[in-house]
């Protein structure tokens, strides 16, 4: 597993413009597999496949 970069790290004051960091985990409570993201009124699935991957589809 990679590092998470410095600008990640909450000892470093973040810029309007940095990434915000979110777990995987947070977004998948409870054992769920798949979440729905709506997207300019698009919908797009977040999924963990079985080799424990993340895949964006529309």
């Amino acid at each position: 597993m990679k590092p998470i970069p410095s600008y990640f790290k909450q000892e470093t004051p973040l810029q309007d413009d940095s990434p915000c960091l979110i777990q995987s985990h947070q977004l998948f409570q409870g054992g769920r597999k798949e979440l729905v993201i709506v997207h300019e009124e698009q919908l797009y699935r977040l999924r963990i496949t079985r080799h424990n991957k993340l895949i964006l589809t529309k």
